[in-house]
């Protein structure tokens, strides 16, 4: 990355930053019109789907079939956010893993906290064990908060007896709703996307009476024995870099086969700056290959 390439990534991701401690609604019509204007590629093909119950959008690209599945989660603080506004990103993962995604339309807070979200994903999941698909032809991904709901996500399955899928992509994970990594003052003056403040402020509409704390809601505190191979790629340039620190580290403790990658001088998901940025191609590139390797086992 020149350093002409920082400054202008750094210069986009601050004028499209959002303030997330505002009003709900005014916070996600601004995202959605933000990502309204992210083009995607003529030969991408969005289908609206159901499964387990849940509304989802089936990413794919024509004349590209595959047996294999990414169950994916968006970013938003849980809180905005939507299956469409992952579409972008997504169908470069598509394209590049030869693979189809689902992107699943799971509950958001304050209208429906806690547990809410965690149960559409699960529900998502067993939608895709009735279709007939097996385990090994599943894998989660998921950028920020769903990041974090993937991981979650296996703690759910693996306590109900679930098979688990055959392994997890987590960009920039959203793992510590307690607010305690250290990252978030350390690097609050590089990070041109999340504030501190603007997590402060959205964490209750998620967590409602739940405990910040529980491992199904931040996951660095769960016991993670069990989960299938992990790889979590994040920036050094944001605030939630020692979320994704803590997560590998913990990761590796419970003997989770976890690939930690840390780019330097980028920001928050910035996989999603592949038009771009060539560390972000190069990074999907690496999580294609990734998913490609053990889907295949």
């Amino acid at each position: 990355m020149s350093k002409e390439q920082q400054r202008q990534l750094d210069a986009i991701s601050r004028q499209g930053r959002l303030d997330t401690a505002g009003d709900v609604q005014s916070v996600r019509a601004a995202f959605n019109n933000v990502m309204a204007q992210v083009p995607v590629a003529p030969d991408v093909q969005q289908t609206p789907v159901k499964i387990g119950g849940v509304d989802g959008i089936e990413v794919t690209i024509q004349g590209n079939a595959s047996e294999n599945v990414i169950l994916y989660f968006h970013g938003g603080v849980y809180v905005i956010g939507s299956a469409a506004t992952s579409v972008p990103l997504v169908s470069d993962l598509v394209r590049r893993s030869g693979v189809r995604a689902i992107t699943v339309e799971y509950r958001l807070g304050p209208e429906h906290p806690y547990p809410a979200a965690i149960d559409d994903a699960h529900a998502a999941y067993g939608g895709l064990l009735a279709q007939g698909i097996a385990p090994g032809q599943i894998a989660l991904a998921g950028d920020s908060a769903g990041g974090g709901l993937a991981v979650a996500t296996l703690l759910a399955l693996r306590e109900a007896g679930t098979p688990l899928p055959s392994c997890a992509f987590l960009m920039s994970p959203y793992a510590d709703l307690t607010l305690s990594g250290e990252t978030l003052a350390e690097k609050e003056e590089l990070d041109p996307v999340l504030t501190p403040a603007g997590l402060r402020a959205r964490v209750p509409d998620y967590v409602g009476r739940a405990d910040a704390s529980d491992p199904r809601i931040s996951p660095i505190f769960g016991d993670l024995t069990g989960l299938p191979p992990l790889l979590v790629q994040v920036g050094s340039h944001e605030i939630l870099l020692s979320d994704a620190l803590r997560l590998a580290g913990r990761s590796a403790l419970c003997d989770v086969p976890v690939t930690l990658e840390v780019t330097p001088g980028v920001p928050h998901v910035f996989q999603g700056f592949a038009g771009l940025l060539d560390e972000a191609g190069a990074a999907l590139d690496r999580a294609s290959d990734f998913l490609k390797t053990h889907l295949a086992h």
